[in-house]
């Protein structure tokens, strides 16, 4: 919502210094989201005045009209000469009064304008368009004013094109704020300051002679007030006034009537729709759409309707999408000069609609035809129905004084009962709430200040206003009071935690997974939970792969991204490409959270109801009917794992990266973790290996390189290596106590050894056999060399090992040291078929 500061002083006298800043800091600590504060025309300079073209001189010969000028200026140019002025536009003619910028004056830009020689004249100044003065982005020819204006006459002022305009963002809940009333009743509340209310105005009766109205769905629309002016000057234009207001607002002006039905749908927060009353056949009805029927909107846009549809119709059918966009057959007629008389033809009888619809309704019409406008974001975020009275009166009242109109006595008001309610809450609540005393007083005068009646001692019977249908428990009301009194008074204590209390274990581990992939160099994403086929056809998953069986969404954010994510993946790798498109090459991102895994029968689940606590059968048939939801943690390596430098290159991350990250997982939760050789999409077949839990059978994910096909598909960069771990499986056996490494004061024995093994044999298999034989000496293994060529024979490798053997009791001989050697080759040959190197 844009708030122009001059037009919100018509509404709260704030003081003559203020500032658009000031009063956007005064908004924030209420509690909106002021985003930005524009300053219109703040590098404008004059002189900027009107003019009157006194003579036109076509230039031929140029591949653009080109146009010599002379145009009064009156004294504004020091001499009261005729100003010298060469032009391109053509939409202006001799006697018509324009803008006209002189010799010193600068225009938005920064633009300095200088006397200058140009297509063999000399150009001392220039007539100006709506977008050179920065009031829109209309650059179809130059501004022509209304002929009453004198030559001379200063144009900043007159156009209005220095002002403050605030930006502020309105969240669902507060739709009263998408108007001028609505948030100059926030700024009046900020300021401490009175409210010139413009929704208090003398509205006549309803009575039996207003236009003919039948509401055929009371739920749909339980207020239609319709209004008839006749009589109106087809050829009258909007003021200045009315169409800076509107385009400070971002509203383009287009004729008259809709200007004013949108000045004062931005005035009063009610939209309003006006309709041609010689094209309305017959009484206006407000029903739903029938099988088949079809409307052509204002957009020119022909439109099959659904039953849920809320239509206003006459008696030829559906004229409008109820709180959505009028039809096209009763549209306001453009004004059409006859070209010889010059008699203006157009509408000249108006039907003003001014009525509140159900916010489901319109919001699901809006969707559904996937038509947003302005009035739909109104209506479905809850417009004041006790407006639409004023509403329709100040249309009417602007048509009459503008347009020459006069407004039928006629006044149409059908509404439906419409109960108030009441809120109970104890005065001091709010104090209960924020921490800190603000008394009966302050809590009834802030309520007041929001517009509720509020009656009572320490308890308060409070009924609020119409415009606020979001105030509908004390907590709101509390809320209310917090917010205007200042968030930023509320004291910040730390909460008391009880004893006993804390992490869970599930949480600690989790914690401490994070610390120990980010203190391993890799840095957290998070990413939206959501994706579609094309995520598993870019991971080329198998037609049947179970992971492409996903939770749908019944209301997704992207029609694209339906489905709740079966694997971190997608997400992660999204991440490491946008990276990598921004320059950053060398990347090392993991991210945790939760995959969605639907059940082979999926259950409904029950609707609770919302007075009362769910009961213990209620809550054990919702949680029956959520998917399972394991905790995945991934990592994504690409370009260099350790930077080159002066100190000589760097290694690039490799599908051992990715492995070591897993192993880092499984000591972060207490596991140790086998590796070996597995084939599982997205991966390289022979560059993946599977993470099972030490001693068991419980395969827990994958680490390794990418398939070319994938990062070719996916645009990653050559060699991308990823790990995907399912912590829940990986803590199934529970938290394990930690065991702290026996420390020996005796020295260390170290006895390398280099085995010859079949290409396929794993290097885990070996080193689990090297443990097995070398017995309870062996302190520790390292693999620090693999070999292949012809030295060892083909399809083989040699890998050399760095046994560490130590005893807690005593300083082991030589021949100990061998035997435990020994002892380990031995195991090795005989599981593995290893064949000591150089025997």
């Amino acid at each position: 919502m844009r708030v122009p500061l001059s037009w919100l002083r018509e509404y709260v006298d704030l003081p003559a210094g203020v500032t658009g800043r000031e009063v956007a800091e005064k908004l924030v600590r209420a509690g909106l989201e002021v985003e930005t504060v524009e300053q219109l025309g703040a590098d404008l300079k004059g002189p900027l005045v009107v003019g009157e073209v006194l003579s036109i001189e076509e230039l031929t010969g140029f591949k653009k009209p080109i146009r010599h000028c002379f145009v009064n200026v009156g004294d504004a140019n020091g001499t009261g000469a005729p100003q010298e002025i060469v032009c391109g536009a053509t939409n202006f003619k001799v006697g018509d009064k324009v803008v006209v910028v002189l010799p010193g004056a600068v225009l938005p830009g920064p633009f300095p304008i200088a006397a200058r020689q140009t297509y063999g004249h000399t150009s001392a100044g220039m007539i100006c368009s709506a977008r050179e003065l920065g009031m829109g982005d209309e650059h179809d020819g130059i501004i022509v004013l209304p002929g009453h204006y004198e030559p001379g006459t200063d144009a900043i002022e007159l156009l209005q094109l220095v002002d403050e305009v605030l930006d502020i963002a309105v969240t669902p809940d507060r739709g009263y704020c998408l108007s001028m009333r609505g948030m100059a009743r926030e700024a009046a509340a900020a300021f401490g300051l009175p409210l010139a209310d413009p929704a208090l105005l003398d509205v006549p009766p309803a009575n039996s002679y207003g236009y003919l109205v039948k509401v055929a769905d009371p739920a749909g629309c339980d207020r239609f007030v319709a209004r008839t002016v006749v009589g109106i000057d087809p050829g009258a234009q909007s003021p200045i006034w009315l169409q800076r207001r509107l385009q400070k607002m971002h509203v383009r002006p287009i004729s008259l009537t809709v200007d004013i039905t949108n000045y004062v749908m931005l005035e009063v927060g009610q939209p309003l729709h006006a309709y041609d009353r010689n094209r309305v056949d017959g009484p206006i009805q407000v029903r739903r759409a029938e099988p088949g029927e079809v409307l052509t909107t204002l957009d020119g846009q022909k439109r099959e309707l659904s039953v849920e549809d809320l239509l206003i119709c006459d008696n030829s059918g559906p004229i409008g999408l109820a709180g959505v966009m009028g039809g096209a057959s009763t549209e306001i007629l453009e004004p059409v000069a006859d070209p010889e008389t010059g008699e203006v033809t157009g509408t000249t009888e108006v039907i003003i609609e001014a009525a509140h619809f159900d916010p489901v309704a319109i919001a699901r019409t809006a969707k559904r035809h996937k038509l947003p406008s302005e009035a739909s974001k109104r209506f479905e975020r809850g417009v004041d129905p006790e407006a639409a009275r004023a509403a329709a009166q100040r249309a009417v009242d602007l048509l009459v004084l503008i347009a020459g109109g006069t407004a039928e006595a006629g006044v149409t008001d059908i509404a439906a009962p419409h109960p108030l309610r009441t809120i109970t809450i104890t005065a001091d609540l709010p104090d209960r709430v924020a921490g800190m005393e603000y008394g009966r007083e302050t809590v009834a005068r802030r309520l007041q200040e929001v517009g509720c009646t509020v009656v009572g001692g320490d308890l308060l019977e409070v009924t609020p206003p119409t415009w606020r249908p979001d105030l509908t428990d004390p907590n709101d009301l509390a809320e209310e009071v917090i917010r205007l009194e200042g968030y930023d008074n509320v004291p910040a204590r730390m909460p008391t935690v009880p004893p006993g209390q804390g992490l869970t274990p599930a949480q600690r581990m989790h914690r401490r997974i994070g610390v120990a992939l980010a203190a391993a160099g890799y840095v957290e994403v998070n990413n939206y939970p959501f994706l579609g086929d094309a995520a598993f056809d870019g991971l080329g998953l198998d037609a049947d792969d179970v992971r492409r069986r996903t939770v749908k969404l019944v209301n997704p954010l992207n029609d694209e991204e339906p489905a709740l994510r079966t694997t971190l993946l997608p997400g992660l790798l999204g991440a490491l490409r946008r990276n990598v498109g921004r320059g950053n090459t060398d990347l090392a991102v993991f991210e945790t959270g939760l995959v969605f895994l639907p059940e082979a029968e999926q259950q409904v689940a029950p609707r609770p109801a919302v007075d009362r606590r769910p009961s213990e059968e209620e809550l054990a048939a919702l949680d029956a009917a959520l998917p399972k939801q394991p905790r995945r943690v991934a990592v994504a390596l690409a370009g260099e794992r350790l930077p080159s430098g002066w100190w000589g290159n760097g290694a690039q991350a490799s599908w051992a990266d990715a492995v070591e990250a897993a192993r880092t997982v499984a000591r972060a939760a207490g596991v140790e973790l086998v590796t070996r050789a597995a084939q599982y999409a997205p991966w390289h077949p022979g560059r993946c290996a599977e993470l099972v839990v030490a001693g068991t059978d419980r395969v827990v994910g994958h680490a390794g390189e990418l398939h070319p096909r994938v990062v070719k598909a996916l645009h990653l960069p050559e060699r991308t290596s990823v790990m995907e771990l399912d912590i829940d499986l990986l803590a199934a056996d529970g938290e394990q106590p930690v065991q702290g490494p026996a420390v020996s004061g005796y020295p260390v024995a170290t006895q390398d050894v280099a085995l010859i093994v079949p290409g396929e044999v794993p290097a885990a298999e070996v080193e689990a056999a090297l443990r097995e034989g070398a017995g309870e000496l062996l302190e520790a293994i390292r693999l620090f060399d693999v070999f292949t060529g012809e030295q060892v024979g083909e399809g083989k490798k040699s890998l050399a090992y760095a046994l560490r053997f130590r005893a807690t009791d005593r300083t082991l001989t030589a021949d100990e040291a061998s035997a435990a050697r020994a002892a380990a080759v031995a195991s090795a040959q005989a599981r593995t078929g290893a064949v000591l190197r150089g025997a």
